[in-house]
């Protein structure tokens, strides 16, 4: 109730005597601080509107435009060839004006719209240039005369300090492939997953395709692609996550670890404290357009940071509280008092409170978010029937406004030194589902906290791939451990305001038949998530330094690896997929390279078979090129599922069946992988302190009967491997096949190094990471 009453800013009360009005000063502060906050959030974005408006010219070359047609006017010569005096002889005329003063504003005019013009033209000429992408395709090292003349281009048109969103309107729209190339690809793509009948019987359906009812659907392509940004985007982020049925949880989601081998603080409130914080300053970068664009080697991009029956993306701007989760109960937590971001000592206190809070759950709060794990209908249902008035809409409305879920889970997670690999696994099963109903799976994101100070974030993939909410947690956990800190008990640093007032503690009024809906929601979502079988494989014998040594792209060797590993385990090779951005387009997200190609299975055969080692090298460096060559394209808009997706797409729409692309949408994807790059390197120093940085992140298996791995590199000598699976396939293994990954890696260095001795590894010369206690 002191909540309620500080939301009060004044009240009244009718007596025989008159009218007693009190005033709650303190809420007035609130309102009026709130105020000049919101109106300075609006300046700003006004500000960036305009600079992100007139990129790549400035608004002080406005200024300079103008000057330098007055200064020429003053010299009695007309730059404007007569068009100044036109408009002169059309403007209002004004007794009170001038001649002279209307010769002026006429000069303005002239220069505003001349201004104007070179804005449209500089900005047409870098889209123009932002669509060469031969450079990709150079030899790595050298560089061509064109590619040269290219960039000095792109530099003179770029201008300086680019905004976030500076390159937005100069990016180009991305290509629609012709339809021969696609059904050319696509076939050449399954040719190692097909016997010569099956391979036959493809062949035919799509050249039936590709001759009559492709054209027509191409047609109906390139007609949305004149009026779209992009003809791929809206489509795909509608139909496969906002369309999808099934649960979000385990199906749709993904997370990221906190750093491996070290933990900052073993405080639970003052990781919280920090962490917060943290991702309150970059939402405050963010909103001044303080972040520099995603950098690629000679070009500019930005990632999609500004968003946060069938499901849809609300985006909720300047929400000043979290959402938190504790023991069952729900809170609203603001961090933000009289204008001001708390500091981390603040919201360290603020969730000690929480922690502290001895109230228990309401009846049936405490598994209330196992609604967000099971299928998406029956959450809808009980939407509408339990939670669409009343106190369960305000206090749902709490956590679907909040800027993010925060979770004080009450287990220990991280490394443990009693068993490392088995406390990794359960690490990322945690982090992935939880218990099904500590998370809430609606969220854009979901912070976790554990007992012992160990953090990670759970991500959904409809608002933005993982890339985006890799590169907030990045800068979350470098801001946490090298600019915010701890005092020496590992307590966050700073002041505490006593005068905060309480955390909220939501209330709901839950009924017998919605416990029910509950019940029959965490059962679905519990056999789910105990079907899941994780495993995650940190593999430091050696890492991507040695694979360069070899000449070889490290995710070229990480992608053959895997090839060789899934043949030795099924003796068969699969459909693959491996996820590629395709950032160089406007509202680019990503595009698939199929990493099963002709080369890469004429490879593993010949390896397996006992080949001669130069026959497995050579047909291995071929393997590699080809699967470059694939990620080059797809990243270039030549990438082959996007297209046939929205082709298939658009027959739906038409009411026509294809069986060419019935059979291409249905094919299973029984090996997903994706590779999670550290894009802020400079945040990090792993020369100095090898032990502060993530351990990666994962995903659930695409495939009942398939895997789903997720890699990257750690500096230059660790790869860390996230594998999932599940149990109720007899033919997957997360471990088995984590062991065949092992095996496969050390057996490719063997294969493209053969005179490494053993003295020489680089797990020698490894910096030594000191494990946490």
């Amino acid at each position: 109730m002191a909540e309620a009453h500080q939301a009060v800013a004044f009240q009244f009360t009718v007596t025989p005597e008159g009218i007693d009005l009190r005033l709650s000063h303190q809420a007035l502060s609130e309102i009026y601080l709130s105020g000049v906050r919101s109106w300075k959030k609006r300046i700003i974005r006004i500000k960036n509107s305009v600079i992100t408006g007139v990129y790549p010219a400035s608004p002080s070359s406005w200024l300079f435009v103008v000057i330098a047609i007055l200064a020429t006017m003053y010299t009695r010569s007309d730059p404007s060839m007569g068009i100044i005096a036109k408009i002169q002889e059309h403007l209002p005329v004004s007794q009170s004006m001038s001649s002279q003063c209307q010769a002026v504003v006429s000069a303005v005019l002239f220069s505003t719209m001349l201004w104007l013009l070179l804005i449209f033209t500089m900005r047409l000429c870098l889209k123009q240039l932002l669509s060469y992408h031969r450079w990709m395709f150079e030899q790595h090292g050298k560089m061509s005369t064109t590619t040269k003349i290219w960039v000095a281009l792109v530099r003179i048109f770029s201008g300086r300090k680019p905004l976030l969103y500076s390159y937005q309107g100069s990016l180009p729209n991305l290509p629609v492939p012709a339809v021969k190339d696609t059904v050319k690809r696509y076939l050449e793509s399954v040719r190692p997953l097909m016997n010569d009948g099956e391979y036959e019987r493809m062949t035919k359906l799509a050249t039936e395709f590709e001759s009559s009812l492709g054209n027509r659907l191409q047609w109906y392509l390139k007609l949305k692609a004149l009026w779209a940004s992009n003809y791929v985007s809206d489509w795909w982020e509608e139909y496969v996550y906002l369309r999808g049925r099934s649960p979000i949880m385990v199906n749709s989601n993904y997370y990221g670890m906190d750093f491996l081998y070290v933990t900052p603080t073993p405080i639970q409130a003052a990781r919280a404290g920090n962490s917060i914080h943290a991702f309150f300053l970059y939402r405050r970068k963010l909103n001044k357009e303080e972040i520099k664009p995603v950098m690629l080697p000679v070009t500019l991009l930005m990632f999609c940071l500004s968003y946060m029956l069938k499901d849809t993306v609300q985006h909720w701007k300047d929400s000043d509280y979290v959402a938190v989760y504790h023991k069952g109960r729900y809170f609203r937590l603001r961090v933000y008092q009289a204008g001001r971001l708390l500091s981390p000592r603040e919201i360290e206190f603020q969730i000690q409170r929480i922690l502290d809070d001895p109230a228990p759950p309401s009846k049936g709060e405490a598994k209330l978010g196992a609604l967000t794990a099971a299928d998406r209908v029956s959450w809808a249902e009980a939407r509408v029937k339990y939670f669409s008035s009343g106190i369960n809409k305000r206090s749902l409305d709490v956590i679907e406004r909040a800027a993010f879920f925060v979770t004080l889970d009450d287990e220990e997670q991280g490394t443990m030194r009693d068993d490392q690999p088995a406390s990794l696994d359960n690490y990322a099963k945690s982090l992935l589902h939880g218990k099904c109903y500590d998370r809430w799976f609606d969220k854009s994101f979901s912070v976790i906290y554990y007992k012992n100070g160990k953090s990670g974030i759970n991500g959904e993939h409809s608002w933005a791939d993982a890339p985006v909410v890799a590169h907030v947690w990045e800068y979350v956990l470098a801001t946490d451990s090298f600019q915010l800190g701890y005092n020496e008990e590992g307590h966050c640093k700073g002041e505490v305001d006593a005068s905060l007032p309480q955390p909220q503690k939501l209330n709901w009024e839950i009924s017998p038949e919605c416990e029910e809906q509950i019940s029959r929601s965490l059962a679905v979502a519990q056999a789910l998530a105990d079907d899941v079988d994780f495993h995650v494989l940190s593999f430091r014998d050696f890492g991507k330094g040695q694979i360069k040594k070899c000449k070889v792209s490290p995710d070229a060797f990480i992608q053959m690896t895997l090839q060789l590993a899934y043949y030795r385990e099924r003796g068969t090779f699969c459909l693959t997929y491996e996820a590629s951005m395709t950032r160089l387009f406007r509202e680019g997200r990503t595009e698939t390279v199929r990493s099963c190609t002709n080369e890469s299975s004429a490879f593993v055969r010949a390896l397996e078979n006992g080949e001669p080692a130069d026959v497995c090298r050579r047909l291995f460096r071929g393997a590699s090129e080809k699967h470059q060559q694939l990620y080059r394209m797809a990243m270039t808009g030549a990438g082959i599922d996007r297209h046939l997706f929205c082709l298939y797409v658009v027959s739906k729409y038409l009411g026509l069946e294809s069986p060419f692309l019935k059979e291409v949408l249905a094919e299973p994807w029984r090996l997903s992988t994706s590779q999670t790059s550290i894009q802020q390197v400079e945040l990090f120093d792993l020369a100095n302190h090898p032990e502060y940085i993530s351990c990666g992140g994962g995903f659930g298996p695409v495939a009942d009967d398939g895997y789903g791995v997720s890699y990257n590199f750690i500096g230059e000598n660790v790869i860390n491997f996230h594998i999932s699976c599940k149990h109720s396939c007899p033919s997957t293994d997360a471990h088995k096949f984590g062991d065949q990954i092992r095996k496969a890696v050390n057996d490719l260095l063997q294969l493209l190094s053969p005179n490494q001795k053993e003295s020489n590894k680089t797990e020698e010369s490894q910096p030594k990471v000191k494990k946490e206690q």
